[in-house]
């Protein structure tokens, strides 16, 4: 079945538009596409791969190396005089839960220690040379993986190391991610090394929402009908791509451009040096796609709209966009005196697609839903770097940065048993099995004679990724303002460290005579931050509740997602004076958590304290933090003393 056309997708003009520049110049450093569920993000990537140029390849050559300047260090090299075709350019597609092996590509240890020499098997990096990889919900792939793709895009080669043997290869490809942000968001450190960004979202026009089924409909009844009908489009869509690759090294920068760009840099005070450069490469992309042999304001201004949104973050609770207002003053101030080429949006040849907003960015938040009863709402302060609190024990769960576990890769701290065969093999171990049955087998010479079950594989020990939910107490008592604005920023600092660790968040408020599960457990946890926000306060406390809510939301996670081991936190002054037998009800609820790791975060203040965070938490045989001792200066300032050392 034929791949839904590209010029049949119905608007998007900001995404069309960056792919066709990173295809156009590849050292742009791909695009990262942000957008809800059912807004054509996968079908318009897919469908580019049909318009890139073909590409001359060496026979037989597992890497795709260029005939005409084969890398000198191919594993399948060398190959002065090889034989050489012409293939379409690859689309290589990289699942969620790949292996690194399988990204990278791994090396056959047998071979290695029986026969001596190195025999690499390549991954998804080496098949994507000189093509498009594509990582869809790139924001849920392991961070590591997602640094190994994004150094192999902006270095151009991939390097496997094993156990003191190395290769290299080239890996030249279009990196294109996309991801839902209500799934969780990349890591600024991530989200920086992408070149383009867009963000799209679904027409809220009749018409245009009428076009798309008739389309997709058109589609499914008949493809092949579908795209020839297309097929012109596609195809003359494809030249243009081509001629303007042709076009590109000839295309100049000239320093009134580069002042323009650096202004309008400095202007939205992004961080170091790749916005520049990313923006100077965009822009030169852009003017050999209109055509032109030099650039202009037009095609920096395109250029900034593309490249710097998703720079100016400075958290994941910042919402990603850039004020055009701010940056056609910025284009002003590097331009005293504006050429016939700067009277606006509209001027030059630039494509249709260039100018048109894609209409995200400026959507209305919606409010906090309210409930009945006196309430008010109070935002939170600044945040802060918080202490660590990690699971008890060891665990097995999702890679991350929280608490120690068994995964495969961190450090080595032993031998798997016989019987487990994954992970990277451990060599010693290996030798170690074969070594007392080479004379059996009739060794002679060099090397080993290895069998399968002589392989042995490396136990290692690495940080997860944990389940941490809060809960919340949301009642009259916590409503003094300059309290909640305390209370909120430590639950924001520690929201802040939990996305820094790769967690998954849940909330739980309770007040009144109720608890709610105020956001599922999710790994956005922008969505966790947007909710305590708004989290209104008023009422009784009924404590009882709210750890009888938080045991049965661990209850139901336990079993959606038993790998991931669990956090609670327990945010209230202790108080329980909701129902009859308010405190009884509430030290046996706690009783249903003692096997929880769990912190209980004392909000108590005051002159008169009557330590009932400190009683709740020895119920839940938790660990009790009072609120201004959530900050990790706090702990510092706690040890240093403790320790008699100066600060």
């Amino acid at each position: 079945m034929k791949p839904y056309p590209f010029t049949a997708v119905v608007g998007l003009p900001d995404l069309r538009l960056a792919l066709v520049l990173s295809s156009i110049s590849p050292a742009v450093g791909g695009v990262l596409v942000r957008g809800e569920k059912g807004t054509a993000k996968s079908t318009m990537v897919r469908a580019l791969a049909g318009l890139l140029p073909r590409v001359d390849v060496v026979a037989g050559c597992r890497f795709s190396c260029d005939p005409a300047a084969p890398d000198p260090l191919c594993p399948d090299g060398p190959h002065e005089g090889a034989a050489s075709h012409r293939r379409p350019a690859k689309l290589v597609e990289l699942p969620v839960g790949a292996a690194e092996d399988r990204v990278i590509g791994s090396l056959h240890l047998e071979r290695a220690l029986a026969e001596g020499v190195t025999d690499f098997q390549p991954g998804l990096l080496a098949a994507a040379h000189r093509g498009l990889l594509y990582v869809d919900e790139v924001n849920l792939l392991h961070d590591h993986l997602v640094d190994t793709l994004l150094d192999a895009a902006a270095m151009g080669r991939a390097t496997v190391e094993r156990e003191g043997v190395s290769v290299s290869h080239a890996a030249r490809f279009v990196l294109i991610g996309t991801m839902n942000p209500e799934e969780g968001e990349l890591r600024p450190q991530l989200l920086d090394r992408f070149g383009l960004t867009v963000e799209v979202a679904s027409s809220r026009d009749p018409e245009q929402r009428v076009e798309v089924v008739r389309r997709r409909l058109a589609y499914e009844a008949d493809p092949d009908a579908f795209a020839a009908q297309y097929a012109a489009e596609d195809a003359q869509l494809a030249a243009d791509i081509e001629a303007a690759q042709r076009l590109l090294p000839a295309v100049k920068l000239p320093d009134d451009a580069l002042r323009r760009i650096a202004e309008v840099c400095a202007s939205f005070e992004v961080d170091g040096m790749r916005a520049d450069i990313v923006t100077a490469r965009t822009a030169v992309a852009h003017a050999a796609w209109a055509g032109r042999d030099e650039v202009t304001t037009d095609d920096v201004r395109v250029a900034a709209r593309l490249a710097l949104p998703h720079r100016r973050r400075r958290n994941p609770f910042d919402a990603p966009g850039i004020s055009e207002e701010q940056l056609e003053q910025a284009l002003q101030d590097a331009q005293p005196d504006p050429g016939p080429e700067d009277d606006g949006p509209g001027s030059g040849s630039t494509p249709p697609e260039a100018s048109e907003p894609q209409g995200s960015e400026n959507a209305p938040q919606g409010e906090p839903k309210q409930s009945g009863g006196r309430q008010k709402t109070v935002g939170a302060g600044e945040t802060f770097k918080a202490r660590v609190f990690r699971v008890k024990g060891m665990g097995e769960g999702e890679r991350g940065r929280r608490s120690r576990a068994i995964t495969d890769s961190g450090r080595t701290v032993g031998v798997q048993p016989a019987s487990v065969r994954e992970g990277r093999p451990h060599l010693v171990a290996t030798v170690k099995a074969a070594a007392p049955h080479q004379k059996a087998r009739g060794r002679a010479g060099a090397g080993l004679k290895l069998r399968p079950e002589d392989l042995r594989f490396a136990l290692r020990e690495g940080r997860e990724g944990n389940l941490v939910l809060f809960c919340v107490d949301a009642s009259g008592s916590m409503g003094a303002k300059a309290r909640m604005r305390e209370v909120k920023s430590a639950v924001l600092s520690l929201l802040l460290d939990a996305y820094q660790r790769r967690d998954k968040v849940g909330l739980v408020t309770f007040r009144g005579d109720a608890a709610e599960l105020a956001l599922p457990p999710t790994i956005s946890v922008d969505a966790a931050a947007s909710r305590l926000e708004g989290l209104p306060t008023g009422g009784r406390t009924p404590l009882a509740e709210g750890l009888l809510e938080a045991a049965r939301v661990l209850r139901v996670e336990e079993i959606r997602d038993p790998r991931r081991r669990p956090l609670l936190v327990v945010v209230t002054d202790g108080r329980a004076t909701s129902g009859p037998d308010a405190v009884a009800r509430a030290q046996a609820a706690a009783g249903l958590l003692t096997g929880v790791t769990t912190v209980v975060m004392d909000c108590e203040s005051g002159k008169m304290r009557l330590g009932l965070a400190a009683d709740l938490a020895a119920h839940l045989g938790a660990e009790h933090v009072p609120l201004a001792g959530v900050a990790a200066e706090s702990l510092a300032d706690a040890v240093r003393a403790r320790t008699g050392k100066a600060a």
